[in-house]
């Protein structure tokens, strides 16, 4: 924060640029290095302003440009590279450790079809009770339902036991997606 309360400028703006000389670059401006004043002086009379993009170069690089059309366009290039960031999305797959044959076909169709759409999947089979003396059941239910996906999915975390559930971690193969 700054000395008002208000954010730091993430740029140095015309009379803040403390270098003594700049690389100048941008449009309608005759590229090359100038002393900071002349740079100053050649963005004022464009009504533009000489904006710092790159401070740690030597001579630093600085652009005539409208500095708030600036700032807009760098926020407009980081909203586009968070949309292009993408979205983990897990679904879970809940089985018993007596879980019967068509039960399980049943939830393999839906997990190939999470894994089409690139979505994990975290099958757990959850203990009840007394159900926890099946440890191997949950175990060799997992291991034949991550064989049945080999396929279309690549195990992430091999079954193991946290509290009352023994989870399966599954991702999509990247030939796999849409």
């Amino acid at each position: 924060m700054g000395p008002r309360g208000r954010a730091e400028e993430p740029y140095k703006v015309n009379d803040r640029i403390r270098a003594p000389k700049v690389r100048v670059v941008g449009e309608n401006v005759e590229q090359g290095v100038y002393e900071t004043r002349q740079a100053i002086s050649m963005a004022v009379a464009l009504n533009l302003d000489l904006v710092e993009i790159s401070p740690n170069a030597d001579p630093p690089v600085c652009k005539i440009t409208d500095y708030s059309k600036f700032k807009y366009e760098q926020k407009k290039k980081q909203k586009e590279l968070k949309a292009k960031a993408q979205k983990v999305v897990v679904k879970e797959i809940r089985f018993g450790p007596n879980t019967d044959d068509h039960d399980f076909d049943f939830k393999l169709k839906h997990a190939i079809n999470f894994l089409k759409e690139g979505a994990k999947v975290r099958a757990y089979v959850h203990f009840v009770g007394r159900t926890i003396v099946f440890k191997e059941r949950g175990e060799i239910l997992l291991l034949k339902f991550a064989q049945a996906l080999e396929e279309v999915a690549k195990v992430d975390e091999l079954p193991k036991l946290e509290g009352k559930r023994m989870i399966l971690m599954l991702s999509p193969k990247p030939s796999s997606k849409k």
